[in-house]
């Protein structure tokens, strides 16, 4: 399944007890409307606040039907399933990616803020220098341990390699971020997003950043940029020959030679 949401109005996309999550809605919504039970495996669980407009997640289903029109009218407005599609037996929506494509938006000019963007885009009270957070970025690209950029959780890698990290200006003046990774770990993108607009400002040098690489753990410094102006826009997968050996890759934990 194709996904998007507005996720100003969730507690991210993971179940959380008396929380509104996407995927307990999701879950909860599909199985009322095929009377049975729906368990997601999705490709990246998104925090509170972030955004989707190409979000995955798979399910086995007996007898799915064409349940997207009878979804559709059961689920509130700030979610859909924008497709549905029967998947090969070894896809994972999880461990079968090959990267996964966000975009985090800002517009720096405070006065001309759209206000029917407000909750895909954040108002930031300085001017930003475009050049400087480019030069930032292209020190962050590769493979890395990010755990500088990172909220660690238990049992998982931090290692990750960043395929695209670019910013420009689009038709409006916002900046707009264009970041692409086989994975993220918890945080990640707007812990980037955080370092690159601290050196778009003037208070750390451009090659900051990637100083951090080097750090065994969370870099206090570094500030989260706010959830609402990051969208997870698409996710790449292999052809269907290659789903089971990509998979088993991914679930190898990486380590750092």
């Amino acid at each position: 399944m194709d996904i998007a949401y507005d996720g100003t109005e969730f507690s991210g996309w993971a179940r959380q007890p008396d929380r509104r999550t996407v995927c307990g809605i999701l879950e909860d919504t599909m199985s009322m409307v095929l009377r049975q039970d729906v368990r997601l495996t999705v490709a990246g669980r998104t925090d509170a606040g972030v955004h989707a407009l190409g979000q995955v997640a798979h399910c086995d289903l007996h007898d799915p039907g064409a349940f997207r029109d009878r979804l559709t009218r059961a689920l509130p407005a700030d979610v859909r399933v924008t497709a549905v599609t029967p998947a090969h037996p070894a896809f994972d929506a999880r461990f079968s990616a090959l990267r996964r494509h966000y975009v985090y938006r800002i517009r720096d000019e405070p006065w001309a803020a759209n206000p029917l963007r407000r909750t895909d885009t954040v108002t930031w009270p300085r001017r930003l220098d475009l050049d400087a957070m480019n030069e930032a970025a292209a020190g962050l690209m590769g493979e890395h341990d990010f755990v500088a950029f990172c909220k660690r959780r238990e049992g998982a890698t931090t290692i990750r390699e960043l395929q695209r990290l670019t910013w420009t200006r689009d038709a409006d003046g916002v900046l707009v971020a264009a970041v692409s990774a086989d994975a993220f770990c918890h945080s990640m993108v707007r812990s980037l997003v955080g370092a690159m607009t601290a050196v778009g400002e003037g208070r750390r040098p451009a090659d900051w950043p990637a100083s951090l690489l080097t750090a065994t753990e969370r870099a206090n410094a570094v500030t989260v940029a706010p959830a609402h102006g990051l969208t997870l826009v698409a996710v790449d997968y292999p052809p269907d020959d290659e789903l089971a050996a990509r998979a088993e890759r991914t679930r190898n934990v990486r380590t750092h030679s």
